[in-house]
């Protein structure tokens, strides 16, 4: 089980990095905004290619950036070649419910021995079939479904056991953290990965209570010398 950080700021990635607690990251167009990239592709080819030689050799998702067949083709083996320990993000249907997307995750995998994330997927049956299509990620928005009025933690169990029971290789990515508590919660009902946004890391390590412990230790150890 494992924690990946969610987001194209360098100076966190290298802070969590460097604490030994992530196994990798995942970006989306949207992260890549916020973390400031302009320049179009060559501004995305220069941000993920300085974020997968700092994780390196733990996987970073990189995100297509379009649903056009040939393009999302042509973009992926190029993304796959920038460097070993990049993933590539497609999502489980176009923006009107296209299904092609299905047949190039399994092309791209097969083919062109590009690895996929298979992401924006809100339901077991989602994963099921995309883990089946031979996606090595498959990314449950957990925080979504349970916006949406679900329990997620169902979701999460059934898929566990059917890629356990039919011994497909995709890993689940827990997504869409909500709070702190999502990251133990998912990994403790089934989740392989969960992807974190930074702000949620802190609290798991800095507790109150911990802190008032470490202040009476310190204040005790002065006392000693006097």
């Amino acid at each position: 089980m494992a924690i990946f950080l969610d987001t194209g700021d360098v100076a966190e990635i290298r802070k969590y990095h460097g604490m030994g607690i992530i196994r990798g990251v995942t970006t989306n167009p949207s992260i890549l905004m916020k973390s400031g990239v302009t320049g179009g592709m060559e501004g995305i080819r220069k941000k993920e290619i300085e974020i997968a030689e700092m994780i390196a050799p733990y996987p970073l998702s990189v995100e297509v950036t379009t649903n056009d067949m040939d393009e999302m083709r042509k973009q992926a083996i190029e993304f796959a070649g920038w460097a070993d320990n990049i993933v590539v993000k497609i999502t489980i249907h176009g923006p009107n419910g296209e299904m092609e997307n299905l047949q190039l995750i399994k092309e791209l995998e097969n083919k062109y021995n590009v690895r996929v994330n298979v992401t924006a997927m809100m339901s077991a049956q989602q994963c099921f079939l995309a883990a089946m299509a031979d996606a090595t990620y498959v990314s449950l928005f957990c925080g979504r479904v349970n916006n949406m009025g679900y329990n997620c933690i169902e979701e999460l169990k059934k898929l566990r056991y059917l890629l356990d029971e039919h011994k497909l290789k995709a890993k689940i990515i827990c997504g869409s953290t909500r709070e702190t508590l999502n990251i133990v919660e998912w990994l403790g009902a089934g989740a392989h990965i969960v992807t974190t946004q930074p702000s949620f890391l802190e609290p798991m390590i800095v507790h109150p209570y911990s802190k008032e412990t470490v202040q009476q230790f310190l204040k005790d150890g002065e006392k000693l010398f006097r």
